[in-house]
């Protein structure tokens, strides 16, 4: 018997078989995922000014209204004058009279200086100042893996968990974005 083996059928099992080796290949170019080995969060200082008031008490001078002292002068003196004459046995003694005013003067406006000096009173006043709060702002993730043999070090922008997906031989880096769903346009209710 002689048997022939039509050169269509050898073709088709070469180009069968090729078809099986390139999708065998493809599943062998490398692992889909990178071991993740650890992951340290990087953060920054994040200051923010704000202002910080409260109420404090405060002791205030009150306004002087005899700035010259000329009422403690002229009852010093007056009372000095007096107490001078009394001192310089009356009548004609005027240097006792003008000693004891001179001095009663100097008394009169040392009193009332010392008395506008302690002439206070208590009011509130609002003060405030700038503070800043400090913060910590996670700002990415320095990931070590191993892919394959290889081990290496990325910064990434989210935490990947245990594994990092990798395409054609690379690291995929960043999310996957999910596709936003076309929204059909308001139908027209014109007529």
């Amino acid at each position: 018997m002689n048997m022939q083996i039509p050169t269509g059928s050898i073709l088709m099992v070469v180009v069968v078989t090729a078809l099986a080796s390139l999708a065998g290949c493809d599943k062998m170019s490398g692992p889909d995922f990178a071991q993740v080995l650890s992951v340290t969060p990087v953060t920054e200082e994040v200051r923010t000014p704000r202002e910080e008031c409260e109420n404090v008490v405060v002791t205030k001078q009150k306004p002087v209204k005899d700035e010259h002292k000329v009422a403690g002068t002229l009852i010093g003196a007056v009372g000095g004058a007096l107490i001078g004459d009394a001192i310089g046995g009356g009548g004609d003694n005027t240097g006792a009279k003008i000693a004891g005013a001179a001095a009663g003067g100097y008394a009169g406006n040392r009193t009332q200086n010392r008395m506008q000096e302690n002439s206070t009173y208590q009011d509130n006043e609002r003060r405030c100042r700038t503070v800043e709060d400090v913060s910590q702002r996670t700002v990415g993730y320095d990931v070590q893996y191993k892919l394959g043999d290889e081990t290496g070090q990325v910064r990434m922008d989210y935490d990947p968990g245990g594994a990092i997906p990798v395409r054609d031989g690379q690291l995929v880096l960043s999310r996957a974005q999910p596709a936003t769903p076309a929204v059909p346009a308001p139908a027209s209710t014109t007529q």
